[in-house]
């Protein structure tokens, strides 16, 4: 039986936290809260101040340390959210990982291929489908996978969904979110507020 127990960690890599980012990060602490497990930002500059609603989630850590560090004595328990691995994320990897890692900002658009360099120090990777990400999306699905032993392929999903603002703008998102029960992609609470405030700002402007 796997332990309920699960570590969620994103290596920030960036010295600032961008609005995107915070909204993220924030629906990643309190869903993990939610499912009694743990989230991590690693690799964070001596200077990076995690926002105080971030702070207080028992759930979040913010840590200097890089991932490599913190699991030097055993890399066989941390999964890397890879797209280029061989293997797709199955309920039954809850059993063998405790930590999934996923890799700087997923919701660079386009990717960025910064998980190469953790591929390159010995994690083992599971893929999460074809579609890029939010990094919220990619926790949650993860989360859906290895602790709702959902399998990935029957998790309802929609591509590149439309936000309308009102009945003259509109944005089309460029990744793939999770469904929710109102048909509507999960989303950060305040996200859709967040991209509306600027519809004609650049996605990667936000993170």
């Amino acid at each position: 039986m796997a332990s309920t127990s699960k570590t969620y960690i994103v290596e920030h890599l960036d010295e600032e936290l961008g609005p995107w980012s915070e909204l993220e990060y924030l629906a990643i602490a309190r869903e993990s809260q939610d499912m009694g497990a743990k989230f991590f930002l690693s690799s964070l500059p001596a200077a990076f101040k995690a926002p105080d609603a971030l702070s207080k989630i028992p759930a979040f850590t913010a840590e200097s340390r890089g991932v490599e560090e913190l699991y030097a004595s055993d890399k066989s328990r941390v999964c890397l959210l890879d797209p280029a691995a061989a293997s797709d994320l199955c309920p039954e990897d809850g059993d063998k990982f405790d930590v999934f890692l996923f890799g700087g900002i997923l919701g660079d658009d386009p990717p960025r291929d910064r998980t190469s360099e953790l591929r390159m120090k010995g994690f083992e990777g599971r893929r999460l489908g074809p579609v890029q990400m939010t990094t919220d999306t990619a926790v949650r699905v993860t989360r859906l996978v290895v602790q709702g032993k959902t399998p990935v392929n029957e998790i309802p999903y929609l591509d590149h969904p439309e936000l309308k603002f009102n009945e003259h703008e509109s944005t089309e998102m460029p990744f793939r979110y999770v469904k929710g029960e109102d048909g509507k992609p999960i989303m950060p609470d305040g996200m859709v507020e967040l991209i509306g405030k600027d519809t004609d700002k650049a996605i990667d402007d936000m993170f």
